[in-house]
């Protein structure tokens, strides 16, 4: 560690604002471009870049610090910038999944949902026996496809067949949109 960096820490020790500073002011820029290959943006690199700071700060992380204060500043910066993009596409994936409700509201009234439902049962129960068990299992249960292929003992390649004939079959004969529908 450098006499620079150790400056900053007993700064930071103290609780000395002065230390934040040399540190925002030595290591803000290449935080940012390392944060920027992240995202497609330049404002959300530095707002990350400025969490990491405000963290650092707020949480007291560098009283008991002994490391590298640049290595721990990009680690925070790199795994700050992953949660987001975790936070960001779960967020978009719940705006498809509820967008997929409205269009299928849309498309039909409630009764005709109704109807329509009532069809799709009837067409699970018209699959082939084995067919029927692999999807059951998967779509309803929830299980995967080592699971089920334990349980029916069979491999997994069978339960994927299975599983692929299954939804060829309802496909063929039923709405797609009525296909989301399923729990």
């Amino acid at each position: 560690m450098d006499v620079q960096e150790q400056d900053i820490i007993r700064k930071f020790k103290r609780g000395d604002e002065s230390g934040l500073r040399l540190l925002f002011d030595l290591y803000y820029s290449p935080l940012c471009l390392f944060a920027y290959k992240y995202f497609d943006s330049y404002d959300n690199a530095e707002d990350i870049v400025q969490e990491a700071f405000i963290t650092l700060w707020e949480k007291n992380r560098m009283i008991e610090f002994k490391g590298s204060v640049k290595a721990y500043l990009f680690s925070i910066v790199r795994n700050n910038s992953i949660n987001k993009i975790k936070q960001d596409k779960r967020f978009r994936f719940e705006d498809v999944d509820s967008q997929a409700y409205t269009i299928i509201e849309d498309k039909f009234e409630s009764e005709d949902l109704e109807e329509r439902k009532r069809m799709l049962y009837h067409e699970i129960g018209q699959l082939p026996a084995q067919s029927k068990k692999v999807f059951e299992a998967i779509v309803f249960e929830k299980m995967k496809y080592a699971d089920v292929a334990a349980e029916l003992d069979v491999s997994i390649n069978t339960v994927k067949t299975h599983y692929s004939r299954a939804l060829k079959q309802l496909r063929s004969s039923m709405d797609v949109l009525i296909m989301i529908m399923l729990p």
